[in-house]
């Protein structure tokens, strides 16, 4: 997947997972109860900082913080664009 933004510096693209539809004991979440999503896909990364080069890369699930990055919409769909810094891990 392409997208026509490009991150400065050591900001990352990321495209939210869907949330979850059921629980594991198979209960149905309505839409008022589901909660934002905590991973989701790299779709671009920037260079990173001058001494320090980015860790993660175009494709990488990623797992983030609840209240992480700032939402964005390009060419109609939906991202969040974050510090590398607000990335927890790479699953």
């Amino acid at each position: 997947m392409s997208v026509s933004i490009r991150p400065l510096a050591d900001r990352v693209l990321v495209q939210a997972a869907a949330p979850e539809e059921k629980t594991i004991s198979g209960i149905i979440i309505p839409d008022t109860a589901k909660e934002k999503p905590q991973r989701g896909t790299v779709v671009a990364a920037g260079p990173g900082k001058k001494d320090e080069p980015t860790s993660v890369k175009v494709g990488d699930t990623v797992l983030y913080g609840k209240y992480a990055g700032t939402e964005i919409t390009v060419e109609g769909q939906e991202y969040l664009i974050m510090r590398e810094s607000d990335i927890f891990a790479i699953l």
